[in-house]
C-alpha cells in the first residue's frame, strides 16, 4: 500500500485540476461556479454558450483521468486501478476548490478508456446515444457509467467490474440532485446541435 501512495497522490492531483473553471476564466466567461448549475464540468460550461470551451473541458477532464491511468500502468494493474479511482476522486473533491468539484463523468469515461478501451468506448457510445435521444446529459451519464460494470465484467472480469461499480456509485451519488429533477421532470436539457 505504501508503494501505491505516490501514484495515488499524483492521480488525485491530476484529477483535481479544474479545467472547466480555468478555461472559462481565461476566456473571460466569469466564474463557472456562479453560472448555471455551478458545476465545473463540461455540461455547465456549455451553458456559457461557448461550445468550444465545453468540448475542450470534456476532453481535458477525460484526458487527465486517462493520463493518470496510463502513467500508473507502468507499475502494474493494481497501480492503474488505484490511479483510476484517485483521479476521479480528485475531480469530485479537488483540494484547490475546498473539495467541491464536478460530477466525474468525463474523468470516469477517461479512466475507463485508458483501463479498457472497448469498455470505455462502449460507455462513450451509450452516453452519446442516450444524450441524443433524450437531451438529458445527466441521464446519459447515469446510464453510460451505470452499465460500465457489466461491460467490464464481461471484458476483463470481476476485479475491473468492481472498480467500475465503485466509480459508478460515486458518479450516482454526485448526481443525486439531477436524479431528483429527472424524477420530477424539471431537469434541464442540452443542445447537441445548432440552434
Amino acid at each position: 500500500m505504501l508503494d501505491l501512495a505516490p501514484i495515488a497522490l499524483l492521480a488525485y492531483l491530476l484529477g483535481s485540476i479544474p479545467f472547466g473553471l480555468l478555461l472559462t476564466r481565461f476566456a473571460g466567461a466569469g466564474d463557472l461556479r456562479k453560472i448555471g448549475s455551478g458545476n465545473i464540468g463540461a455540461t455547465n460550461v456549455l451553458r456559457t454558450g461557448r461550445r468550444d470551451i465545453a468540448l475542450a473541458t470534456l476532453l481535458l477532464d477525460g484526458g487527465k483521468g486517462a493520463v493518470a491511468v496510463l502513467i500508473a500502468y507502468r507499475f502494474g494493474t493494481e497501480a492503474a486501478f488505484t490511479a483510476a479511482f484517485c483521479a476521479v476522486l480528485g475531480h469530485l473533491f479537488p483540494v484547490w476548490l475546498g473539495f467541491k468539484g464536478g460530477k466525474g463523468v468525463a474523468t470516469t469515461l477517461g479512466v475507463l478508456l485508458a483501463l479498457d478501451p472497448p469498455v470505455g468506448a462502449a460507455a462513450c457510445l451509450i452516453w452519446l446515444v442516450v444524450a441524443y435521444a433524450t437531451r438529458y446529459s445527466s441521464l446519459a451519464a447515469l446510464v453510460a457509467i451505470g452499465t460500465s460494470p457489466l461491460a467490464a465484467f464481461f471484458a476483463r472480469g470481476l476485479e475491473e467490474a468492481l472498480l467500475a461499480a465503485l466509480l459508478a456509485i460515486l458518479v450516482v451519488i454526485r448526481h443525486h440532485e439531477n436524479i431528483g429533477r429527472l424524477a420530477q421532470g424539471t431537469e434541464g436539457k442540452i443542445k447537441l446541435g445548432r440552434g
